[in-house]
């Protein structure tokens, strides 16, 4: 099924506009911020704000399953860039054992383990390296911070299919995103501004 027909089915519509809805309330703010890149932008949109309530982590749990069940069927775990990725891994992974199709959840540390390992990537035991993995994101503006969990997931000997995010801004992550793996936001930054 392509992504379109997904995003028109009637459940998946609704959960997404009900989340849609959580974020234009409780996480976007049309105001002067720094983004993580440096950058200047007249909007913000803090997705934690949604990703951390209950009802905003069941949804995006709900709809990052379905998505990634659609666009990356043989996918055997999902993660990203701690800290933004960490709530939406853990939400996905729960929707995915709950729906009978085990993700497992993993997190791209920003600095490696200070001790033992030194390792990049905490990971379920259970992680099938064999198959590959989805990188999560909340908002991809550049796409680096996407981009280093590709590079450190790649780095740990994983595959990764795709890259799912709540948000693209449409700032320019995209095409950097895409050079490494296709990338399937549940919204842009035209949900939020005219």
């Amino acid at each position: 099924m392509p992504v379109e027909t997904l995003f028109a089915d009637p459940i998946f519509a609704q959960q997404r506009g009900r989340l849609l809805e959580l974020l234009r309330v409780h996480a976007f703010a049309e105001r002067e911020v720094t983004l993580s890149s440096g950058a200047k932008s007249n909007f913000y949109i803090d997705c934690k704000q949604v990703s951390l309530d209950a009802e905003g982590g069941f949804l995006i749990g709900q709809l990052f399953r379905r998505l990634i069940d659609e666009v990356a069927p043989e996918a055997a775990a999902v993660g990203g860039l701690t800290l933004g990725a960490d709530p939406l891994a853990t939400a996905t992974s729960v929707a995915s054992f709950h729906a009978g199709r085990a993700l497992h959840a993993f997190i791209v540390r920003k600095e490696p383990k200070g001790h033992g390992t030194s390792q990049w990537l905490e990971t379920a035991g259970r992680l099938d390296g064999t198959r590959p993995v989805v990188v999560v994101e909340d908002v991809v503006t550049t796409g680096a911070s996407t981009l280093r969990a590709i590079e450190r997931s790649v780095a740990s000997g994983l595959r990764v299919a795709a890259v799912v995010a709540l948000v693209d801004r449409l700032e320019g992550g995209r095409d950097a995103v895409v050079a490494h793996a296709p990338l399937y936001p549940l919204f842009t930054r035209k949900d939020f501004l005219p």
